[in-house]
């Protein structure tokens, strides 16, 4: 498949997640994608360690406060832009842009303080978009025709 061309900001679909039309920043300088999560934590159900996430935080218009469970998942050590190390939950889902599907990890942390609740890294733009900071809504103004 050839590049598309993308913008600095876009919206796309998570329908692993039950989100649609969700803001989205394009940054370089991330290696992977980062949802906003108003809750994450680790729970027992069904005898399985399971992740329960809620998606988004209840300012944001698409805020449903649905629970999500996941039992595959991995954690790993994370630095921030601002250089603190945590360690964050990812989780595997899909995202659509373009009309495409693609499927890449979401680190899953709060974004409440940011204006975009869903960053998209490099891992995903890579060999996939060439970005042009000029832009913005690309996928977004194709859906809409």
């Amino acid at each position: 498949m050839d590049q598309l061309l993308i913008g600095r900001k876009d919206k796309a679909d998570f329908p692993d997640f039950g989100l649609t039309n969700i803001d989205v920043k394009i940054d370089s300088g991330a290696y992977s994608c980062s949802i906003d999560c108003r809750s994450v934590k680790m729970i027992e159900l069904n005898d399985k360690q399971q992740l329960e996430v809620v998606f988004l935080n209840d300012d944001r218009p698409e805020f449903t406060g649905e629970k999500y469970y996941f039992s595959n998942f991995k954690s790993k050590k994370v630095k921030s832009s601002s250089g603190h190390s945590q360690v964050r939950y990812f989780i595997f889902g899909r995202i659509v842009l373009f009309g495409n599907e693609y499927q890449t990890y979401f680190s899953l942390s709060k974004r409440s303080s940011m204006k975009t609740p869903v960053l998209i890294g490099r891992k995903l733009l890579n060999k996939n978009f060439i970005i042009d900071t000029r832009k913005v809504n690309l996928s977004d103004n194709l859906k809409a025709k």
